[in-house]
């Protein structure tokens, strides 16, 4: 399991933590890196690779992945199996399907997404978030 994340105050980063810490609680042996400095070896290795990023744009629209271009960095996916996932304040608008749209082209498999207020930073509702994408991940590797 490897967890990829762009954070810029410290809120998306936090999230990637939980979300690293929900996958080592159900079994998965996890790596969290910043989106910088990606292991490149737990990517090579990931079944699931979790990708998060803050969201930009104006409070009330325009809402992006923060940073994306250095999503567009990140090396080929080809057919690795990718959760997307953001923080937000008041509104995540287009950030999940923005992402998402990145990684597909980078050659990812979308298996699903999450907008996380970053209110909801805690362990209960992250932990339900990772344990919902491990069982779409199942559903999804069993299909292909």
């Amino acid at each position: 399991m490897l967890v990829i994340y762009e954070s810029m105050g410290g809120n998306t980063k936090r999230a990637a933590e939980l979300i690293g810490g929900a996958s080592t609680f159900l079994g998965a042996e996890t790596t969290v890196c910043s989106v910088t400095s990606v292991d490149l070896h737990a990517l090579a290795e990931a079944d699931l690779v979790f990708v998060g990023s803050w969201t930009d744009g104006l409070f009330l629209f325009g809402q992006r992945p923060g940073r994306v271009g250095r999503f567009k960095k990140l090396p080929w996916l080809d057919g690795k199996h990718v959760s997307v996932f953001c923080t937000y304040a008041l509104k995540a608008g287009g950030t999940v399907g923005g992402l998402s749209k990145v990684l597909s082209r980078k050659g990812a498999v979308v298996v699903g997404g999450q907008a996380i207020k970053r209110t909801e930073l805690d362990a209960e509702h992250i932990g339900q978030f990772v344990a919902d994408q491990f069982e779409a991940f199942v559903q999804q590797a069993a299909t292909t």
